[in-house]
């Protein structure tokens, strides 16, 4: 069989051949809009169906892991907050929590029910992104334009609190950089219940569209044996019925105190549809999670946010892993520690990583035309991927 390459995206030629006696090799980027990145998809395609997808990734590799080699352990906070720009705070988190164990650290309580707030609201902060900006990729402009107002009431107190709006640099080995600020936790409240007035809104315009349900239901259903193979985690697993999240199944941080107000969003379908739905509802119940911490931090007395730490901050020899549960899904750094005062090995297992390859089983069989809708929800960031 002949096959005819046509490329969307850089370094595209034809090669020459009857198009109705051949297939067809399609390149999807690696600078297409659709593909949320620098990702590269190679479609072979009979006609406007997909026989077979390969996901190309490294366009945009930085070699993270290789840099936290060469940094102490306060510097890699800044490398492990990069990789997934929208979590940046459940980044730094997990890379500090796997410092503090291999310290043999405690956190004070306050740092511990501050550090659960923030991972929630930037958890909430992530699945608006998506939530506005998946139907943008099926035709529907006005869902983005609520989502991005809704992420700026909570990006202002985040900006207040660590003086970032993406990098927060706001976790350290043994607690937080600083103290929180006058009157902050009324202000956060606020915006958490500005946030959940505007939910109505998605239901509304989202789910309620005939459209965006055409294009979804039914569309890209992920079976759970394939989301075992491939250790896709996060919404899209639970989405198919896979139900672990490490929050409820291996509390941190403060999760093991917050079991009555966690719910983990679960569906059956393993579609397109299933997926948005839990980013929504898992979005609900973040700002409930807030809520609670909310009222907790304001019965804590005062006291201090983090650990005095030694100028040479030295971790023991050994090895460690600790993994969280990330807006994505599950984010986990293997530390390998000599006693120096840097890591000797620092292996970040990324959500988006595991997830997008699922794609080799969710595109053959569909239409080029429900690739978009297909990769949209699979709700990755490239810099996830390319580590």
């Amino acid at each position: 069989m002949r096959e005819t390459t046509v490329g969307v995206g850089a370094g595209a030629e034809t090669l020459p051949g009857a198009a109705g006696a051949t297939d067809m090799v399609l390149n999807i980027g690696p600078q297409h809009p659709a593909t949320h990145g620098v990702l590269r998809l190679k479609l072979v395609l009979d006609g406007e169906r997909i026989v077979s997808a390969e996901p190309i990734i490294g366009y945009m590799h930085r070699g993270a892991e290789k840099l936290f080699e060469a940094r102490d352990y306060r510097q890699i906070i800044m490398l492990a907050n990069r990789h997934d720009w929208l979590s940046a705070f459940a980044n730094e988190l997990g890379v500090v929590l796997a410092v503090e164990r291999m310290l043999g650290m405690e956190v004070p309580e306050r740092a511990v029910w501050t550090r659960t707030l923030l991972a929630e609201l930037n958890r909430v902060l992530n699945h608006l992104m998506f939530i506005g900006s998946y139907p943008l990729e099926l035709g529907g402009i006005t869902p983005v334009f609520y989502a991005f107002t809704a992420r700026e009431e909570l990006q202002h107190v985040l900006e207040e609190a660590s003086g970032g709006r993406m990098h927060y640099m706001f976790n350290r080995v043994g607690g937080l950089k600083e103290d929180l600020p006058a009157g902050w936790l009324g202000r956060v409240r606020a915006a958490v219940a500005a946030v959940r007035e505007q939910l109505p809104v998605y239901q509304r315009l989202v789910l309620g569209n005939e459209i965006f349900r055409a294009r979804t239901a039914g569309v890209g259903v992920l079976r759970p044996e394939h989301v075992h193979a491939y250790g896709v985690t996060g919404p899209i697993a639970r989405a198919s019925g896979v139900d672990f999240d490490l929050r409820r199944d291996e509390p941190y941080l403060a999760y093991g105190e917050l079991q009555d107000v966690l719910s983990v969003a679960v569906r059956q379908e393993g579609d397109c549809l299933a997926r948005f739905e839990c980013l929504l509802e898992q979005t609900a119940n973040s700002l409930d999670l807030a809520d609670a911490c909310l009222d907790r931090l304001g019965r804590l007395p005062a006291g201090p946010v983090n650990q005095r730490l030694p100028k040479v901050l030295k971790a023991p020899e050994g090895e460690t892993y600790a993994w969280t549960e990330n807006p994505l899904g599950v984010n986990g750094y293997y530390l390998v520690s000599r006693g120096d005062k840097t890591p000797w090995r620092l292996k970040l297992r990324s959500a988006s990583f595991n997830n997008i390859q699922a794609l080799v089983e969710l595109l053959p069989g569909t239409l080029v035309a429900d690739m978009v809708a297909i990769l949209g929800s699979m709700f990755f960031v490239v810099g996830d991927i390319d580590k």
